[in-house]
């Protein structure tokens, strides 16, 4: 007989193994923050401070006592995280770095496609310089190796030589990330940010792919081979097909089954692929914190935006790069989180020369109203939030509120 999760299950179910029915307010342990990138998996970053960044408010929203100097010192003196790529650049468990080995290799064939003419040619041979470089003086970051501007128009996302050279060697795992000065890079070599015995360790293809979608389907609950696929952005929906096939094939107890889940309100049942456990998982969820939470666009709840709206019914686009004349809510908005449904969506922003989170704008979404109990607690989060960004008050521009 197969499983059926309603959406609310369903919803329930991402909601906790994606870390949202920790309680929030308890200090982290000595391994606490460690064990939650963990079981998230990895945690993207992103350049745009317009609260804190992307990867701190990620981790904030599961524990309100986090702070962004208990991330620094996990990746720069512990190393036990370290930075590469997923879909994006992202904080991930040093414990990982063996499955990355595959991955490196991968970006290399496409990125050696990419590079072969780069400003003319040459371009291994400059990595090769850089490369020793690094090996001879230590760490470099990118404006070390900036030439003069060359003469004519410039485009501002143009990478330099040097600047190329040490994302090549990065992406494909000669380098690492060893710190980050304000936001900017510090590459060093591999071995610097990657102690053994992960830095030697290896495993072969076939655990690789394994690897990569037995722990994809834990971290998701359930999905389809594309889903599993682009959790980690490391395998193929192909290579997650195949290893379906050949897991429910075979006599494994550990194998995936088949599940239906519900849609919201506007969306059907589907058919997806579990893990072996999850009715287990269903029949133990934890409640979830009863407060309203302010998700980052790029919370691996958020990030999957067609997985978001099938099953949330929540329709989600960050418009950074739409033009303002254009954009339908504004440039930097953030979900609400409250309980298991995601209420709205808000406009604010650290203001850290006025010492003030200013909030512009909340939309609400159909059929939620702006209940005394719902504003109470959305003004909980806007003080956390500010403590957060390290500002001493909540101004609202306007007050303007919609639903």
């Amino acid at each position: 007989m197969i499983l059926h999760l309603t959406n609310s299950q369903a919803r329930h179910t991402i909601l906790h193994l994606q870390g949202l029915t920790h309680q929030p307010h308890r200090a982290f342990a000595e391994d606490g923050l460690r064990q939650l990138i963990i079981q998230l998996g990895f945690v993207q970053v992103d350049s745009i401070q317009w609260v804190e960044r992307a990867h701190h408010m990620t981790l904030f929203a599961r524990n309100q006592t986090y702070r962004p100097h208990q991330l620094t010192r996990l990746i720069e003196r512990q190393r036990a995280l370290f930075e590469n790529w997923t879909h994006d650049a992202s904080i991930i468990p040093v414990e990982f770095y063996p499955y990355w080995k595959h991955r490196f290799e991968r970006q290399r064939a496409w990125l050696d496609k990419k590079f072969e003419n780069w400003q003319g040619g040459g371009f291994r041979d400059h990595c090769h310089s850089v490369l020793a470089r690094i090996e001879k003086e230590g760490s470099l970051r990118s404006r070390d190796l900036e030439r003069p501007k060359r003469e004519g128009p410039q485009e501002m996302w143009q990478w330099h030589d040097g600047k190329a050279a040490l994302e090549y060697l990065w992406r494909t795992g000669a380098l690492c990330i060893a710190a980050r000065e304000g936001f900017q890079k510090v590459y060093d070599l591999a071995p610097v940010g990657t102690p053994e015995p992960y830095y030697s360790a290896s495993v072969s293809h076939d655990e690789f792919v394994d690897w990569a979608c037995r722990s994809a389907l834990d971290r998701l609950g359930f999905g389809s081979p594309g889903d599993i696929a682009r959790y980690w952005d490391l395998i193929s929906p192909a290579e997650a097909k195949a290893w379906i096939e050949d897991q429910t094939s075979g006599p494994s107890n550990n194998r995936p089954c088949s599940i239906t889940v519900g849609g919201n309100e506007k969306s059907s049942s589907k058919e997806f692929w579990a893990r072996s456990d999850i009715a287990v998982v269903v029949d133990n969820l934890p409640p979830i914190p009863k407060r309203v939470r302010a998700l980052s666009p790029f919370d691996p709840v958020i990030r999957d935006r067609k997985r978001l709206e099938w099953l949330f019914g929540f329709e989600y686009r960050i418009e950074i790069y739409v033009p303002e004349v254009k954009r339908r809510w504004g440039y930097y908005v953030f979900p609400l989180l409250e309980n298991d449904r995601i209420v709205g969506r808000i406009d604010m922003r650290a203001d850290r020369k006025a010492n003030a989170l200013v909030v512009k704008q909340v939309w609400l979404e159909p059929k939620i109203r702006m209940s005394d109990a719902r504003r109470q607690r959305i003004q909980a989060e806007l003080v956390r939030q500010s403590r957060l960004a390290a500002v001493d008050q909540v101004v609202w521009d306007g007050s303007a509120i919609e639903g």
